[in-house]
């Protein structure tokens, strides 16, 4: 069974993060020997989230980005020369809902989550050739929505991904909405407050203290005997899943 390519198989060694976030969070990766890699702005979507790694790129495996051609040119000459094949996407990405989306997938064991009128063609040809299971929902903002805590189990605050996940026998942790830091917006989503560095560390962007549903995620977290590592001491905010990759 093809596994999550956002669990790297190897512990990450490179990290890919909105170029915006404090210095702070910044000055904890540095801590973990990460290279890390800022995202630039995509000037064409709306400003909270222009610099989200998960609105410009998917990792289609471990080895392989597909990249927004909007944006393209600056992944490949800061990924150059570590082992990461670029795919330029054929969705050029725009300010209105649904026109940044094109690569928004969730990825769970086997399958892929989205909707999938609005998907990249070129993305979704990369995902057919895998042999995954389209789960299409209504949502367009799925990988945002979904925070991948293992290959089978995942936390999310939208009700009919829940329901699709737990209809497949995936364990989710169905939260509450809000309580997330998204400037610009009322509320982020638990996708983007996080990644994972390894198959037993995840990074979160800050605490859960002032999260309703703080008991029940570290309780999903430990089920799996993940680590949690807080990069701020404060709130958790979304900034479009941070992306580990093990580059050569």
């Amino acid at each position: 069974m093809l596994k999550n390519p956002f669990i790297p198989l190897k512990k990450a060694n490179t990290i890919i993060i909105d170029g915006r976030v404090s210095s702070e969070i910044m000055d904890n990766l540095k801590k973990l020997n990460l290279n890390i890699i800022p995202t630039i702005e995509c000037k064409e979507v709306a400003k909270p989230i222009a610099y989200h790694p998960d609105i410009v790129m998917h990792p289609v495996d471990h080895k392989s980005l597909i990249i927004a051609p909007n944006v393209f040119e600056y992944y490949e000459e800061k990924l150059y020369g570590m082992g990461i094949n670029l795919i330029k996407g054929d969705t050029r990405l725009g300010k209105a809902y649904p026109k940044d989306i094109a690569y928004n997938v969730g990825r769970m064991e086997g399958i892929a989550v989205h909707n999938f009128k609005y998907t990249d063609e070129k993305l979704k040809y990369y995902l057919k050739k895998q042999g995954l299971e389209f789960v299409h929902v209504n949502q367009g903002y799925t990988k945002c929505s979904m925070a991948i805590i293992d290959e089978k189990a995942v936390i999310t605050a939208d009700y009919v991904i829940s329901k699709k996940l737990k209809d497949l026998a995936f364990d989710v942790l169905l939260i509450q909405p809000g309580y997330i830091e998204l400037s610009g917006y009322n509320y982020g989503f638990i996708g983007g407050t996080c990644g994972n560095l390894s198959r037993d560390e995840i990074i979160l962007t800050g605490t859960l203290d002032y999260h309703l549903d703080k008991k029940e995620i570290l309780r999903f977290i430990k089920k799996y005997k993940k680590i949690p590592i807080w990069l701020s001491n404060k709130k958790i905010i979304d900034v479009g899943t941070m992306i580990g990759l093990y580059c050569q």
